[in-house]
């Protein structure tokens, strides 16, 4: 369940590739929002953008915990870069939500995902500065961790088939 030096633990493997699905998911309801727009697609798509954002908000604190707890027992990085880089993807994946929550509650409108109500909404004026820097800060750095995103796995991929080490295997579970 745990990590160690040589391999991810299973818990470790499991946060890893199911955020890596959900963050899939996200970028492609967004990216069928931006492109296609409204239709039928969009319909059934979108309407789980938010719930699923605030999952991988919650995974990605769960999951800093998870690597705090395993940090003495964790494989080595493969360079002094690699957890920097790491954290800035760790760190994108809690502001990010959490910059859409704060323009959510500027708005005024009630948020309740899977029917819980987080915030009621209110009555009267949005809060501008809330709205103006969730719209701009949201997509801003959403992108900004899609581009991470493909820089780890083109690494990722360079380091198993070019450079070694072998560091899939790693988060395979391979020994």
């Amino acid at each position: 369940m745990k990590d160690n030096s040589d391999v991810y633990g299973m818990v470790t493997r499991v946060l890893h590739w199911g955020m890596a699905l959900a963050l899939f998911w996200m970028f492609f309801t967004t990216t069928v929002r931006v492109v296609l727009g409204e239709g039928v697609l969009y319909d059934l798509v979108w309407p789980t953008h938010r719930e699923v954002g605030l999952v991988l908000c919650l995974l990605a604190l769960f999951r800093l915990f998870w690597a705090w707890a395993n940090r003495s027992e964790r494989p080595a990085a493969v360079n002094a870069l690699a957890p920097w880089g790491h954290r800035l993807m760790y760190g994108l994946m809690v502001v990010v939500p959490l910059v859409a929550l704060l323009r959510q509650y500027g708005s005024g409108r009630a948020y309740e995902p899977f029917g819980i109500p987080l915030m009621s909404g209110f009555e009267g004026d949005s809060v501008e500065w809330m709205v103006a820097a969730g719209g701009l800060f949201h997509g801003f750095l959403g992108w900004t961790l899609a581009v991470l995103i493909v820089g780890h796995i083109a690494l990722a991929l360079h380091h198993q088939f070019r450079a070694g080490p072998a560091v899939l295997a790693r988060m395979a579970g391979r020994r």
